[in-house]
């Protein structure tokens, strides 16, 4: 670590700050309605499960790909005037970069307390493959003349470079991989919400067909129609909520190697961007890896969640097939991780549902 981790000592502002209410649609193929009608639905329900009424909400932020519906027309629709919000694009670690900048407009006295939400039609309307009613694949500018061309068009395509890498440098096996989904299958086959209930074996994930090497077919997530919402307020205001509030310790969010366009150009090649972001995580939480007992990791695909827990510092570089695959992640293990299910069961909603079930 750059810093060192002193828990003692008030750093920024860890511990002042929280998440008071959580909202979800159902996870569904086919929602048969607007992005505009989950997302109001979403809020509405993280609002009361937040014990709060709608005229206390004063900011709110959603993220999107070209795929969603802004905040005002949400806050419109639920009577909530807002004294700030923000809309912006993209996925990853939105959540977790809203959640800090809600922390920041609170604290400079913007607004009292924020609503953060991302509702999409991720299966019936836009998909990221490039299929459906509408394309999730950018159009042919800027990178992509790089990459396009060559007939690279997916997430997954790239993020399997990156893969590729970690198996030629540490000797990482397909198989090691495969646990994630096992793992995960089995946490979504005791979540009623989860899309995907049916368990999967390591045998599964390796004898469906082959999308891109060394990807397969159960090593992606699912894709899903839904929206989810989380309300943040300071912790004065959080005492008064309606449970008990989960304390913000620390938060990074949109984090990146020194490319985030063609990530995999950018050395080390293995690497995710959890290698830069444990260092601002750790120390201004003041705790570390060895102190933590449940995990949630973006699991858009199998390897990326083994990434993520290797380069913040859960287990030695390289080792992340062995920590995967160890039984550690599973419930009753050391570390539980995505105890939901979730990108690769539950749904898909870049990133907030491991939030909401870590909540």
């Amino acid at each position: 670590m750059n810093a060192e981790i002193d828990a003692t000592s008030e750093k920024f502002l860890r511990g002042k700050y929280a998440i008071v209410g959580v909202g979800e649609t159902p996870y569904t193929r086919g929602s048969g309605t607007t992005t505009r009608a989950l997302g109001t639905h979403a809020v509405r329900c993280a609002v009361e499960d937040a014990g709060l009424e709608m005229d206390d909400i004063d900011g709110m932020l959603s993220y999107s790909g070209n795929d969603s519906i802004p905040s005002t027309a949400v806050a419109g629709d639920l009577g909530i005037r807002l004294n700030f919000y923000m809309d912006v694009m993209g996925g990853g670690s939105s959540t977790e970069a809203l959640i800090g900048i809600a922390i920041g407009v609170i604290e400079a006295g913007m607004c009292k307390t924020v609503v953060i939400f991302r509702a999409m039609n991720g299966y019936s309307q836009i998909r990221i493959g490039g299929t459906g009613r509408g394309s999730g694949v950018p159009s042919l500018n800027g990178d992509s003349l790089l990459n396009r061309a060559y007939g690279q068009t997916s997430a997954g395509q790239a993020f399997a470079q990156t893969f590729m890498r970690h198996m030629y440098d540490y000797g990482t096996t397909p198989e090691q991989i495969a646990h994630v989904k096992a793992i995960h299958s089995e946490h979504a086959s005791n979540n009623p919400k989860a899309y995907y209930k049916h368990r999967v074996t390591v045998d599964d994930v390796l004898s469906s067909r082959m999308i891109v090497k060394p990807l397969h077919l159960l090593d992606c997530c699912v894709e899903t129609d839904n929206a989810t919402a989380i309300v943040v307020t300071r912790m004065d205001r959080a005492r008064d909520c309606q449970h008990t509030p989960a304390v913000i310790l620390s938060v990074v969010g949109r984090c990146c190697k020194p490319r985030i366009d063609n990530h995999y150009q950018a050395g080390p090649i293995s690497t995710v961007a959890g290698h830069y972001a444990k260092e601002i995580l750790w120390p201004n939480a003041g705790v570390g890896p060895s102190d933590i007992d449940l995990t949630g990791s973006y699991d858009a695909f199998t390897f990326t969640s083994m990434l993520q827990l290797e380069d913040y510092g859960f287990c030695e570089k390289g080792d992340g097939g062995e920590y995967v695959s160890s039984g550690i992640m599973r419930l009753g293990g050391a570390r539980p991780n995505n105890t939901s299910g979730g990108h690769l069961c539950e749904g898909y909603t870049h990133g907030m549902n491991m939030v909401i079930e870590n909540v």
